[in-house]
């Protein structure tokens, strides 16, 4: 009888390649069966739709872009009486009267087609709900500027200034009290102060949101397309995003009057909130060690042209860049025949960022005394903003025209 010997080598290759081979098939089911996973397999931005809602209406809506390769991310808030031409309605009217809260595809593809980008994911959290998950999370910190001290109608809305641990009862009147008397910006302002508060909370609590008992009851309180797996995978990676870092940019416009009601139209048909999504995820996905490069840097305006309220038209049109406009006002002459970018900062990238959105390719570098380099002193008084534009009659209030 011939005997069968043993090869113990063949069947350790065999058991490698079955190994290999369910190793591939788990990491294909994990992706498809988490699209987080999948969307940060791809190495790309991840978009998420937050929604706050009032009377099943937006209160506020913002859309966070977030990469993962450089752990940074940016926020769009968008003005529920944005005015946009709705071919669903076919007819000018507020992007919020899209908004069906049992069914958002209609709000989320607006907002897509109004960024040029499309949300991954959506988030909506009732005012109600809104109140049990504060609570859940222990809280929300904001920082308040002023003290607030009013009666409406219904209640008493009273908050002392500086950093202040909202409850749940607290953070819902925080979120949608409105004094008649407080400007648009003030109040935009003061609700995304509070989104970032409220997302920074979530990240700092992620580990015990895990729990099994307190992730089900999370995950309860949202109107959400990802499962509770789901939302808590995208939540580990946001908790490398940091929120006082992180700016928040109003899609702006003019305001107008559009069938007796007040909408803002979106500068330049729309192309202007595009370009500037377009800069800020370039930015996002720039890979640079400069710290500097994330600030929020500042910007000087001033007319050197004939031509009425052109430093403030401009001012706000790089407002929607993300740019901190500190001061606009006339220049020197009105004869300024070439528009001018002078800067201070000795960053290249940013300036050079600064002048390819109004095409300008008239800068000129102002040098600090040297006693002005430290870190601590570059916003010094006398040299008051990062960059001071200059505009002369070569700028048509978009772009400058033949330099």
């Amino acid at each position: 009888m011939k005997e069968v010997k043993f090869d113990a080598s063949r069947l350790l290759l065999a058991a490698i390649f079955l190994l290999t081979i369910m190793g591939v098939a788990l990491a294909v089911y994990t992706l498809r069966s988490n699209p987080v996973e999948e969307a940060l397999s791809g190495n790309r931005v991840i978009n998420v739709l937050f929604v706050i809602e009032e009377n099943k209406k937006p209160l506020s809506t913002y859309v966070l872009m977030y990469y993962p390769a450089t752990k940074r991310a940016a926020i769009f808030d968008i003005p529920g009486n944005l005015g946009l031409l709705l071919t669903r309605l076919n007819r000018v009217s507020r992007i919020d009267s899209l908004y069906d809260p049992g069914k958002t595809g209609s709000y989320e593809t607006e907002i897509g087609k109004l960024l040029g980008i499309a949300p991954d994911f959506s988030v909506v959290i009732t005012i109600d709900n809104l109140r049990y998950l504060v609570d859940l999370l222990e809280g929300v910190e904001v920082f308040i500027p002023t003290p607030v001290s009013f009666r409406d109608d219904s209640q008493l809305v009273l908050f002392p200034s500086g950093m202040t641990v909202l409850d749940g009862d607290k953070a819902c009147v925080y979120a949608t009290y409105s004094i008649p008397d407080e400007d648009r910006e003030t109040e935009e302002f003061r609700r995304q102060r509070f989104f970032l508060g409220f997302l920074n909370r979530q990240i700092k609590m992620n580990d015990e949101l895990k729990k099994p008992v307190i992730g089900k009851l999370y995950h309860s309180f949202f109107k959400t397309d990802m499962s509770q797996r789901t939302l808590m995978r995208l939540y580990d990676e946001l908790s490398y995003i940091d929120t006082d870092r992180t700016n928040v940019q109003s899609v702006g416009g003019n305001l107008r009057e559009v069938s007796g009601e007040m909408l803002i139209i979106p500068h330049w048909d729309g192309n202007l909130v595009k370009e500037v999504v377009k800069q800020t995820l370039g930015s996002l996905t720039r890979q640079s060690e400069d710290s500097l490069s994330e600030r929020t840097h500042t910007v000087e305006v001033l007319n050197g042209t004939a031509v009425s309220g052109l430093a403030g038209r401009t001012a706000e049109m790089l407002r929607s860049f993300g740019y901190d406009v500190i001061s606009t006002g006339n220049a020197d002459r009105n004869d300024y025949e070439r528009t001018v970018i002078i800067h201070r900062s000795g960053e290249e990238n940013m300036v050079q960022a600064f002048a390819d959105i109004i095409r300008c390719n008239n800068v000129r570098r102002e040098y600090l005394p040297e006693e002005l380099h430290e870190e601590h002193s570059i916003q010094n008084v006398e040299y008051k903003s990062d960059i001071t534009l200059i505009i002369g009659r070569n700028f048509n209030g978009r772009y400058v025209v033949g330099n």
